[in-house]
């Protein structure tokens, strides 16, 4: 058996070694490796929640005066944080969305979505993608496409996955559409499965983890109208693509559609406390006036959480970080892409879009193995994934341009080394 008496996530246990964190600030973290403390530049937002780096004391202060006004409630209750944010997420989403329903996190979220989709339509099935990752609880998971869906399976039942449709760019500018299947595709399986059967088609506006696959123009008007004429739930995960991460708050603002649902997490608090949340439009909102809502947490709308995503959502407002995500992250597009056309052929494809981007590496598995340790080398945070042979860079909002450039100067030589 190995040494700790916790589980490691989406590990083998023998040899998992945890990662002492011991503090931060900024877009810099703090390890502590055996009697030394390194400094970390974080090229990767830790699990794509530290939108607002580290050490935010606003939102920290924030947390500590709310444990001394109030810490327990009932998932019904009523207290003017909890009013004040669902007002703010309301205020930043597009015309027409009146309710919240708030949650532990991401997973959860889209959980909730899911049932209110099916609660408002009666109907069961969903439509999500393959290249896709919407949370590890079993509904979730099961609407995900991606490599940790098959071990657990059979999943919820109802769900229908389809092929993705992403924009890449090749050394030298060119630009190819990949994936297989454009919007059309989800129209033809729509047909397929039968209209009156399905509830919700989920879409994460860029799927991150998977590769930062950003979709061509056209691709999400496509599913709404699909949605439009069958009466079925759009669904925009923004898990982790919301507050800033591609630019926008939510991240689906730029792509041409706005959805039924909207669900958040991650950078709702910056990653301080856990919450998540579901955003509802009026015409889906509007169905449970008089139909009961069944859904409900013991921990809903929790003070503490509350409270971190209240001051989170005023330090994104305050210090315009949104708007400078748009800025920084049109800056580092343009750096990726000159990184790309000098080493075209180590770097073969690029997406990008706000400050989240994916370099498709040539080469095996092992050269990933080698990549990481260079970046380790290096004490550059990243998201190297074997698997789909890609980088993955998303840096915290509040990067300096200097640290920006910095970070992708050693990942640029950390690929070069790894050759």
């Amino acid at each position: 058996m190995s040494e700790h008496p916790f589980f490691f996530t989406w590990s083998a246990q023998r040899g998992a070694k945890p990662v002492e964190i011991v503090g931060g600030e900024g877009a810099s973290f703090d390890v502590r490796e055996g009697e030394r403390v390194e400094r970390w530049l974080d090229m990767g937002s830790l699990s794509y929640q530290a939108n607002l780096g580290h050490g935010c004391r606003r939102v920290i202060d924030a947390m500590k005066r709310q444990c001394d006004e109030l810490l327990l409630t009932v998932p019904s209750g009523g207290y003017p944080a909890k009013d004040a944010l669902a007002r703010k997420l309301l205020e930043h989403a597009p015309p027409g969305f009146t309710k919240v329903f708030f949650t532990l996190g991401g997973a959860e979220a889209v959980e909730n979505a899911l049932k209110i989709a099916r609660l408002a339509t009666g109907r069961h099935k969903a439509i999500s993608r393959y290249r896709s990752y919407h949370g590890a609880t079993m509904g979730a998971l099961t609407l995900s496409g991606d490599h940790r869906r098959p071990p657990l399976e059979p999943g919820l039942a109802g769900v229908v996955h389809v092929l993705d449709q992403y924009e890449s760019r090749l050394p030298g500018g060119a630009r190819v559409i990949e994936g297989g299947a454009d919007a059309s595709a989800i129209a033809r399986t729509i047909e397929l499965e039968g209209p009156e059967t399905i509830a919700a088609i989920f879409l994460e506006p860029v799927p991150g983890a998977n590769g930062a696959l950003v979709p061509p123009a056209g691709y999400w008007s496509g599913v709404r109208g699909a949605c439009d004429r069958h009466g079925i739930v759009l669904v925009a995960d923004c898990v982790l693509d919301g507050f800033g991460r591609l630019g926008s708050w939510y991240g689906f603002e730029r792509l041409g559609a706005t959805p039924d649902l909207i669900t958040i997490s991650k950078g709702l608090t910056g990653g301080y406390a856990p919450l998540g949340a579901v955003l509802v439009h009026e015409r889906i909102a509007k169905l449970f006036e008089d139909r009961v809502l069944l859904a409900g947490l013991t921990f809903y709308g929790h003070p503490i959480g509350v409270a971190a995503g209240l001051e989170a959502v005023r330090v994104y407002e305050d210090e315009k970080l949104v708007e400078r995500a748009a800025v920084l992250g049109a800056r580092m597009g343009a750096e990726i892409a000159a990184m790309q056309d000098r080493r075209g052929e180590t770097i073969t494809k690029t997406r990008a879009m706000g400050l989240l981007a994916g370099l498709e590496i040539a080469g095996d598995a092992a050269r990933f193995t080698r990549l990481s340790k260079a970046l380790d080398a290096r004490r550059v945070y990243t998201h190297p994934n074997a698997r789909i042979r890609t980088l993955i860079v998303a840096p915290p909002l509040v990067i300096t341009e200097d640290e920006l450039l910095r970070g992708l100067r050693a990942i640029e030589d950390a690929i070069v080394e790894s050759a």
